[in-house]
Formats: structure tokens, sequence, C-alpha cells
């Protein structure tokens, strides 16, 4: 591989690391929404329960069976993963260009040679 293609690489590499940080972030604050959207729907259900009358120690038992609580769960559950996929590809990236880096290095002290 020519030296004009590392650095062709490693220039396409730079730009998927970018736009991976970028997803991170907008990942990021859909694991977050996700996480708030669940913990306020738990916390209204728990006293919704609680002020119909069900005891206080079998709430937390019949509580994340309720379909609407569940489905917040489901989906806190898909944004974490997706969060963490993409930081997983970040590294991944990073790792990448660290090889790329060392090519380049290698190319360049062999024509000093």
């Amino acid at each position: 591989m020519s030296g004009q293609d590392l650095f062709n690489d490693e220039q396409y590499k730079l730009d998927e690391l970018s736009a991976s940080i970028n997803k991170l972030c907008e990942n990021g604050k859909k694991f977050a929404q996700a996480e708030k959207d669940y913990k306020v729907a738990l916390s209204k259900k728990a006293l919704e329960l609680k002020s119909n009358g069900m005891a206080v120690t079998l709430i937390d038992k019949v509580i994340y069976g309720i379909e609407e609580i569940a489905e917040l769960r489901f989906n806190r559950d898909v944004a974490e993963v997706l969060y963490n996929a993409n930081q997983e590809h970040i590294n991944t990236t990073k790792l990448q260009l660290r090889l790329l880096d060392n090519q380049i290095e290698r190319e360049w002290t062999r024509k000093d040679e």
C-alpha cells in the first residue's frame, strides 16, 4: 500500500471518528432522555398504585410487569445498548488510526533509509 493510500485511509478514519463522536453525543442525549422518561413513569406509577391501596411491598413486584413501564424500560435499555456500541466503535476506530499511524511511520522510515 502506498503512502498516499495510507494517508487517505487515515483521513477517512479521522472523518469516521469525528462522525462517531457526534453520534455518541446524540445517542447519549437519547439515552439520558429514555432514562428520565422511564424513572419518571416508574415513580408516578408506584405512587398511583400506592394511592389505589396496593401494599407497598407488592408494588416493586408488580410495577415492572405493567406494559407502559416495561416498554419504557425496554426503550431505555435499547438506548443504552446503542450508546455503548457507539463507544466501542469509537475505541475501535482509534485503534485503527494508531495502526495506520504506525504503518505510515514505517513507510516514511523506510524511505529515509
